[in-house]
């Protein structure tokens, strides 16, 4: 299997600092998953977070020496918290307790975070983790809205049980979505489809026969959602209009859920007038029932059961935008690339990725796809078996010089 495209965070650095809070332990997972996305990764400690992991876990994970101190001298120029502030992409704090909160919003640099985060232009990712009432109280609320205004990302946090053994809203963020925020916040800085729009579709669409069935297809979504995130990996604000139920929601990303055609429509349409870019990676049912059933329909002693089906008329050609690019899917069981041609005109489509879901590695439920882009001149490009991530990307690359220019 080829892969031609970068890892999402390749050559960029991200300072990583890691507070005094029980959630410490999660944070060598954001560590691990920045470093497996490309990123170099400078861990940061306050004293009270080594209270609660070690920092040798860190530079395990990161294979970079951990900061631990202002008086540390790993750096090049001999203070740590300035060549990572200078050199820094990103700054992600996680977890970011109350006490951190308030030093940061203040000003206040008495740790290797802080002092590392004021001497930085670099954009700030905020995990806050702290009990309910903490970060209830009046002056975190403030903090924290003191920070976002500044342009902080804040993310989270979460309801859930805490150390405390009480509930309410304080737990900290999943490290998935607090590595997306940061994949976010890079690609708005340095992505090639910043300020643009983009709408992806995904999943297979259910059309009721009863309240408890359905007709839909083998669709689970993952080619949209890998498209989705490409797009807000490299800058652009994304809409996922989804149909699929089993896919985490990426993290930065406006995801609508829808079930039926009608529903997907319904999103898909007034998403796009202001789009840039609609790609219709969902798979939306040709056919529903005529008549659906308010009842379960019950067995009747082997008789059977004969349902009329009506086409759904394919909507796509109602999309329309004043500088609106779409792509259209084709996913066939033969001649893909053919039949993804022949349906161009009507949807009125700048390319069609079209793939043979029957090949191995490919279609429905597999986290590779090998596709064939067809453009409005009838040129087919086949393109090898690669990761979902990186058929998106190159759909995008293959979109990039359709788009006019932003004014």
């Amino acid at each position: 299997m080829n892969s031609t495209t970068p890892l999402p965070l390749a050559n960029r650095r991200v300072v990583l600092g890691v507070s005094g809070s029980i959630a410490a332990y999660k944070s060598a997972y954001v560590t691990s998953q920045l470093a497996k996305l490309g990123a170099r990764v400078d861990v940061v400690m306050t004293e009270a977070a080594q209270k609660f992991i070690g920092s040798a876990t860190f530079s395990a994970l990161s294979h970079n020496p951990v900061t631990t101190s202002l008086w540390d001298a790993n750096s090049e120029i001999s203070i740590d918290h300035v060549a990572l502030a200078i050199n820094a992409d990103c700054i992600v704090i996680a977890p970011a307790t109350a006490n951190l909160l308030a030093k940061i919003a203040l000003g206040i640099t008495d740790d290797p975070i802080t002092a590392t985060v004021l001497a930085s232009g670099a954009p700030l990712v905020l995990a806050p983790a702290m009990d309910a009432d903490m970060f209830a109280a009046h002056p975190t609320r403030t903090n924290v809205a003191t920070l976002r205004e500044r342009g902080a990302t804040i993310v989270g946090p979460e309801s859930g049980r805490l150390a405390s053994g009480l509930v309410g809203e304080g737990r900290m963020s999943e490290p998935d979505d607090i590595v997306d925020a940061v994949r976010l916040t890079i690609g708005r800085q340095h992505g090639d489809l910043n300020h643009r729009r983009v709408v992806v579709t995904a999943g297979g669409t259910r059309e009721p026969i009863d309240p408890v069935r359905v007709i839909t297809n083998r669709s689970t979504g993952k080619m949209g959602y890998a498209i989705a995130e490409a797009a807000r990996d490299r800058g652009a604000e994304t809409t996922l209009v989804t149909s699929a139920t089993n896919i985490r929601a990426p993290w930065g990303i406006n995801t609508i859920d829808v079930s039926t055609v009608d529903e997907m429509r319904d999103a898909t349409l007034p998403a796009s007038a202001e789009a840039d870019v609609l790609i219709m990676a969902a798979a939306i049912s040709d056919f529903r029932p005529k008549n659906f059933v308010n009842e379960k329909i019950k067995k009747r002693s082997g008789a059977g059961l004969t349902m009329d089906l009506e086409e759904i008329e394919d909507w796509m050609p109602e999309a329309i935008g004043s500088r609106l690019i779409k792509v259209a899917f084709a996913a066939e069981t033969a001649d893909a690339a053919a039949k993804g041609a022949a349906k161009m005109a009507k949807k009125g489509a700048t390319l069609t990725v079209a793939n043979d879901v029957t090949e191995p590695g490919s279609g429905f439920g597999t986290d590779t796809n090998r596709v064939d882009i067809v453009r409005i001149d009838g040129s087919i490009e086949s393109l090898p078996l690669m990761s979902k991530y990186d058929v998106g990307n190159a759909i995008l690359d293959r979109v990039k010089p359709y788009l006019t220019d932003l004014h």
